[in-house]
């Protein structure tokens, strides 16, 4: 397994009741890879325990990077949400720590990267 936060970085915020997550890979090979694995699925599925709606993820190629918005994450928004982080800014952060199956191509890269 690989962490996101090995691969990339995020920033998020919110817009309403729906929050913005964007992750911008370390590399082309971390882009590519993360292009198949880190999909609207996973990301749903990673935040579910939130009770979020709709994920859905646009591409932004020459900047290696997705955009990640996911609707009805904010219970309600930030001026009406009980939630600690009404505005969804911990949300990249939490994003990061999510485990992905490695290819040993990608492991391998990440463990040289991290040890130069």
């Amino acid at each position: 397994m690989v962490r996101l936060g090995d691969l990339a970085h995020a920033r998020s915020g919110d817009k309403g009741n729906s929050a913005n997550i964007g992750v911008v890979a370390n590399d082309d090979v971390s882009f590519q890879w993360l292009r198949s694995h880190l999909t609207e699925a996973a990301v749903a599925a990673y935040l579910d325990p939130l009770e979020i709606g709709r994920v859905r993820r646009y591409e932004l190629p020459h900047l290696r990077a997705f955009n990640f918005v996911i609707e009805k994450a904010l219970a309600g928004g930030a001026s009406r949400s009980l939630r600690l982080d009404t505005q969804g800014k911990s949300l990249g952060m939490a994003l990061l720590e999510l485990r992905l199956p490695a290819l040993e191509s990608l492991a391998s890269s990440n463990t040289a990267e991290t040890t130069r």
